[in-house]
């Protein structure tokens, strides 16, 4: 047998996951086609609840300087992030770039090796291992593990090769993107529809550097392989516009579409996929690369936990059964979203509508968890929602407990990726008999000036978080802990 898992794509979503794995014991490698990292940024920040996860492991200090957003849009139409109970996040704006670099250095410093240059050219597989060949700088190679995990993009090798279905919904819109210099530019970042149809947006990236988007209306989709000319995308923008960029010039372009597929099932065998490989979309309001990074920390306790022997395997099918079903809203919503924002004239009635039902609290509310992200709920088994409305939720990271005199945020019990049962200082619950796995934090909650907003949810006495975030038991009415303790982190020890 070889190493425990090995990951293909040294994206944002393969390094994500290859540190989580290494936070929780894995034996862990990463493979990448490139030689070296893109550089490239399609995507410019992340949804708040991708956010709260970086925050979990303690890597926003380690993404230098970034930007919070207190409004994002769904189909361009302002959601306004103050709506969810917990003020601390809006959206997240930093250049996909610069967030891979940071996650490869806190790989490297985990110890992560990451090979690049090496292009997976064939995988097999049986009931214990998985085995991919690959062509690198070396030459032919081959490199075993117990799993693998394809994060290699919307046109996955490894989907490919692990047969796994993939049904995709033909594009009916398209867009250029460009990062334009020498171009002076206003801030646009919601975007402008154009009278007749079309749709523009622009945003300052630095110094003297714009991501511009255009989309002209009647234009059938850029379906090439390769990018777009700048000359094609300045003459777009100045149809839409009236106004020449043809002076500027282009450091990076992209023709994306809103075709979008996902992946029928995100496992099979030995064999899962995360990120853009288990689902791909229209490029909006940085939903795919959040998603992706979900993905990563959802799946990443659960493989080391199973790899190290402290869980059983069926552990490992609640990835499909919990994450399918937000990759399935995700579909809808973009597809949604994207008809929305780059139509025309015709769509401006549903649009009025959707900025009327912003300005409702409780609408307002519910598409700001869904744009954000904290909405997702997972099962955690039958009557568990009704036994408390926070069961199934992420706990938020900037709920506070005093322990032992200290106040400390719920995001730093999490840095160590363990699972954390947060109780009250005299209370009888333990999860002793899982130690190492599970750590016991006795405190009191601190009451917060959230906690009287409309949509905020009741704290229970004592509370079990998974290394994920989410909460997977409640005191007093979330029935068994030991149940709970054993069903998401294995036996108890001797």
């Amino acid at each position: 047998m070889g190493r425990d898992v090995i990951v293909v794509g040294a994206g944002p979503v393969g390094l994500m996951l290859a540190g989580e794995l290494k936070l929780g014991g894995a034996d862990v490698i990463v493979y990448d086609k490139l030689a070296a990292p893109s550089g490239e940024s399609r995507g410019l920040g992340f949804t708040r609840r991708t956010a709260e996860v970086l925050d979990q492991r303690g890597l926003l200090e380690k993404l230098g300087e970034f930007r919070w957003g207190k409004q994002g849009h769904f189909g361009g139409v302002r959601v306004d992030f103050d709506q969810v109970p917990d003020r601390h996040y809006g959206v997240m704006g930093l250049a996909q770039s610069h967030t891979e670099e940071a996650l490869g250095k806190w790989v490297e410093e985990l110890g992560v090796t990451v090979r690049r240059g090496c292009q997976v050219l064939d995988l097999r597989q049986d009931d214990e291992s998985v085995t991919v060949v690959f062509e690198g700088p070396d030459g032919r190679g081959e490199d075993t593990a117990s799993y693998l995990v394809g994060c290699d993009g919307g046109k996955s090798t490894v989907r490919e090769l692990a047969g796994i279905a993939f049904p995709v919904q033909p594009a009916t819109r398209g867009i250029f993107l460009a990062d334009v210099v020498g171009v002076e530019l206003p801030m646009n970042p919601i975007g402008r529809h154009i009278d007749g149809g079309g749709m523009i947006l622009s945003v300052t990236l630095g110094p003297g550097v714009s991501r511009i988007v255009v989309h002209e209306p009647d234009v059938p989709p850029h379906h090439g392989e390769s990018e777009p000319t700048f000359q094609e995308v300045a003459d777009a923008w100045k149809r839409m516009t009236g106004d020449s960029i043809h002076h500027g010039s282009a450091t990076w372009m992209a023709a994306l579409t809103n075709a979008q597929g996902q992946a029928e099932q995100y496992r099979s065998g030995r064999v899962f996929l995360a990120g853009d490989a288990a689902h791909d979309h229209a490029p909006l309001a940085a939903q795919g690369v959040s998603t992706g990074i979900q993905d990563a920390v959802n799946l990443g306790w659960k493989l080391a936990a199973v790899t190290g022997g402290r869980a059983p395997e069926a552990l490992l099918d609640s990835y499909h059964s919990e994450r399918h079903p937000v990759g399935e809203r995700l579909l809808r919503d973009t597809l949604a979203a994207s008809l929305i924002y780059l139509s025309g004239e015709e769509m401006e009635p549903l649009r009025a509508v959707l900025r009327e039902l912003a300005q409702i609290p409780a609408a307002a509310r519910q598409l700001a968890g869904q744009v954000s992200g904290v909405d997702i709920r997972y099962d955690m088994g039958a009557g568990a929602e009704a036994a408390h409305p926070l069961l199934g939720l992420r706990l938020s990271p900037d709920r506070r407990i005093t322990v032992d005199g200290t106040v400390r945020r719920a995001a730093e019990l999490l840095h160590s990726a363990r699972g954390v049962l947060i109780t009250g200082p005299g209370a009888a619950y333990t999860a002793d008999g899982w130690s190492g796995r599970v750590d016991t934090v006795r405190g009191t909650w601190v009451a917060d000036e959230d906690d009287g907003r409309p949509g905020a949810l009741p704290l229970p006495d004592a509370v079990l978080v998974r290394p994920d975030g989410h909460v997977a038991w409640t005191a007093p009415d979330g029935g068994d802990l030991g149940a709970a303790l054993t069903r998401w982190f294995g036996e108890p020890a001797a």
